[in-house]
């Protein structure tokens, strides 16, 4: 494993209620749960900041509490290892360009067994 640079972040797009979200944080790993992605130490701009992006404030707001967010594997659309941290987004998915598609659910069906 490398060691961590405290300038590296990784940029983590996913799809939630029908927009990609665009988040930084400073750790990604696989969950213990499964079929999860583990995203800890989320990143935000400074509050001090002149320039206010509406989006990225609504993000800070919707992650204020959280230490540790699972991200179902199926709404991932990528992850980016970055070496600085950008702007955290809301994009809006324009179903008529049909360039973002969220893989069809479940990943994973248990079978019933029998006794």
């Amino acid at each position: 494993m490398k060691t961590q640079d405290k300038n590296r972040a990784y940029r983590v797009m996913f799809v939630n209620e029908g927009k990609v979200y665009e988040i930084y944080a400073r750790r990604v790993s696989h969950s213990a749960m499964l079929g999860f992605v583990e995203v800890e130490g989320l990143l935000f701009g400074e509050k001090s900041s002149v320039v206010v992006d509406p989006s990225e404030e609504r993000l800070q707001t919707e992650f204020a509490a959280v230490e540790r967010t699972y991200i179902p594997m199926h709404s991932v659309v990528r992850i980016d290892e970055v070496a600085k941290k950008g702007t955290s987004k809301i994009h809006a998915v324009d179903d008529k360009q049909g360039k973002i598609h969220q893989l069809p659910s479940p990943i994973y069906t248990p079978v019933k067994r029998e006794p």
